[in-house]
């Protein structure tokens, strides 16, 4: 086989989900049926099931005292989230709207962090008075808290959040080293520590985010490694017992051809050490472990519905109801340099095998609005269901979907 006959590399197997009859499965109930319940296409599902799954997975592979938090922005759907806090241990929020629905699902302030530059003294404020943990971003930020608790009198619990001066190598976005919106930079960290004493505020300990969506073992290890070294140090300038370490997430997904899912063993042993050595230190500080979509991303599927087909100079167009504006890191353009095809099937037609090569578009006015860029599927009618995997993070609210004031998608918990 020459170079140019060489194979493509496949999609990682979409086996949290099942099929049946030709359709696929989605918490036990068929796509065509699912349809007819969600009332319309294009409309998103969650499957509850591969949720469960996945937290049982990480239960397995990870040290039995790793905390997991919810990171809310990957989907932020009050359904979901009040599903997910029977699941996990914490919510890592980045808004007052999230903090919110966080509270209004019944979890306790005491178990929620929240993060994020620019937070505005409205949040502030809510975020004080529900007990919630601040992780603090700037100095601007740390007088602006201490100034509102000293005015609400009420002690504000608060955190650092630090920019380590390294970063999560082969990550999908960094989140830490070199130049940051996010946090404060680790040398100055101490003076920050300092300040905390002085204001009186409620030292609860450090957040270091480095990066997410990263599939290498070694690489989210080496960071993991570096948190813990870091935060190490930089307890030796606080006046306050740590009792919180949020080591952020980084744990990936498989969404293009040639990923692999992350292999979890390795990364719960050598965590188990690294937690071992810092308790060993600092006493029974928690260690938390921020998910969003590694907990939530594959277990949400979207779909849209085939409303026309046609030719043009040897191309074949699937034209869906449903596309960038609903759905717009299945579009290529939420982040991605090159764009490369999320995983894509025909709802309806799970086990035929004869495939032709398509084009799946949307309806918007513009080139932009691809979901599959010359994909191989079984030969389609309109009227089929075209399926998204992959679609349960940063796909609703991530998505312009007012943009040409389109119909609107929905979302379901199955």
């Amino acid at each position: 086989m020459n170079r140019s006959q060489k194979a493509k590399p496949e999609h990682a197997p979409m086996d949290q989900f099942q099929c049946e009859n030709d359709q696929l499965m989605v918490n036990g109930i068929p796509l065509r049926q699912l349809k007819h319940i969600a009332g319309q296409t294009p409309f998103y599902a969650y499957d509850r099931s591969v949720i469960a799954n996945k937290v049982k997975l990480l239960r397995q592979k990870m040290p039995p005292s790793l905390k997991l938090h919810y990171a809310m922005k990957a989907n932020p759907m009050p359904e979901l989230v009040n599903y997910l806090i029977t699941q996990v241990d914490g919510i890592d929020i980045a808004s007052g709207n999230e903090l919110r629905t966080a509270l209004n699902c019944g979890i306790r302030g005491s178990q929620i962090s929240f993060a994020g530059p620019g937070k505005q003294q409205t949040e502030l404020r809510m975020a004080i008075a529900s007990q919630t943990t601040i992780n603090v971003e700037s100095f601007n930020e740390l007088t602006q808290v201490q100034q509102l608790s000293n005015e609400i009198g009420i002690q504000a619990k608060v955190a650092i959040r630090v920019n380590p001066d390294f970063e999560l190598k082969s990550s999908g976005m960094k989140m830490g080293g070199g130049s940051q919106q996010f946090g404060i930079d680790s040398e100055q960290v101490p003076k920050a520590l300092k300040l905390i004493s002085s204001y009186g505020l409620c030292y609860q300990g450090l957040h270091i985010f480095t990066g997410s969506q990263n599939l290498n073992v070694e690489s989210i290890m080496t960071a993991h490694r570096g948190i813990f070294q870091l935060a190490t140090q930089l307890q030796q300038s606080a006046n306050s017992k740590i009792t919180s370490l949020n080591i952020g997430g980084g744990l990936g997904i498989p969404y293009f051809p040639g990923e692999k899912p992350l292999e979890l063993e390795s990364i719960g042993e050598q965590l188990a050490e690294l937690i071992q050595e810092f308790t060993n230190t600092h006493g029974s500080a928690e260690i938390a472990m921020e998910l969003g979509r590694f907990l939530v991303g594959d277990s949400g599927i979207y779909v849209s519905e085939i409303i026309d087909i046609k030719e043009s100079r040897g191309t074949k167009f699937a034209i869906v109801n449903g596309g960038l504006h609903h759905h717009l890191s299945a579009s290529g353009n939420f982040g991605q340099i090159i764009r490369k095809n999320y995983p894509v099937a025909i709802g309806n037609k799970m086990q035929q095998t004869k495939q032709e090569t398509i084009q799946v578009v949307g309806p918007l006015c513009t080139p932009l609005d691809i979901l599959a860029d010359k994909y191989k599927l079984p030969k389609v009618e309109i009227g089929d269901l075209v399926v998204v995997y992959q679609s349960g993070a940063y796909g609703y609210t991530a998505s312009p979907r007012d943009f040409l004031s389109h119909p609107q998608p929905i979302e379901m918990l199955v």
